[in-house]
């Protein structure tokens, strides 16, 4: 039966392969891009984020390269966090916030497009595996929308990715373990120095967090206050580490 089902999928693969989403190029089969919706020549342009900030995933000059801890990985910290360290622990972001990943972001984001998570979440789940090595968390969380917000979108993008990300990497997700209390205006709306009181205290954690380590999802970071409130919550509740993972990183 396994042959059989391996013919029928070789045969649905060469009458209807699976096209690209950047550029509708048949994707051939190869093992890093296994399962996606992306050819080897867009996934070579994707723009990965190199050097960054251990504290809030913001890219650095390589200039600033050179500590790095057990696993090879960078630990140098911006300007920002060496005066002052985020709540959470760590943050991580995969690529910088320019075409065409925010592109896929957007087109999940305002447009229903549910599809571009898939790709967006697996793609954050390769990179991550590299970067987190052994050190797993023990539960997933993604950034929660206003119940209103919701009821508009009809989805949340971030859980839609961390449901990815958790397929991929073998973790549970807790959508429902946070709440957002306030109906807070869009962060994109707003600028910068704004953006810390529209978010103060909007989230609270419906269930303990005793003792574990959570990683927060989202989709895009730019100044982090709203990663930054949920930690708190999430610290509040118990958590002993939190870590966010961001698709990609906005400069401020």
């Amino acid at each position: 039966m396994e042959i059989v089902n391996n013919c029928l999928k070789i045969i649905q693969h060469a009458l209807y392969p699976t096209l690209c989403l950047l550029c509708d190029a048949p994707v051939a089969n190869r093992p890093f891009l296994s399962g996606m919706d992306l050819c080897s020549d867009c996934a070579a342009d994707l723009p990965h984020i190199g050097l960054a900030c251990a504290g809030c995933a913001l890219p650095l000059p390589v200039q600033m390269a050179g500590v790095e801890d057990r696993r090879g990985t960078p630990t140098c910290l911006c300007g920002r966090c060496q005066q002052q360290r985020p709540l959470f622990n760590s943050a991580r972001a995969v690529f910088h916030y320019q075409a065409p990943i925010d592109g896929l972001i957007l087109g999940l984001k305002f447009s229903g497009y549910l599809h571009h998570a898939r790709l967006l979440g697996q793609l954050m789940a390769e990179r991550l595996t590299v970067v987190i090595g052994d050190e797993r968390p023990d539960v997933l969380l993604p950034v929660p929308l206003h119940r209103r917000r919701l009821r508009e979108r009809g989805y949340n993008q971030s859980l839609e990715l961390a449901r990815h990300i958790g397929r991929r990497l073998g973790l549970p997700v807790w959508h429902d373990a946070c709440e957002r209390k306030r109906d807070t205006a869009s962060q994109s709306s707003l600028p910068a120095r704004e953006r810390g009181r529209n978010v103060h205290n909007a989230f609270n954690s419906r269930r303990s967090m005793q003792g574990r380590y959570v990683a927060i999802i989202d989709d895009v970071m730019t100044t982090g206050s709203t990663v930054g409130e949920l930690s708190a919550a999430l610290l509040r509740a118990g958590a002993r580490r939190v870590d966010v993972w961001v698709c990609a990183r906005a400069s401020v």
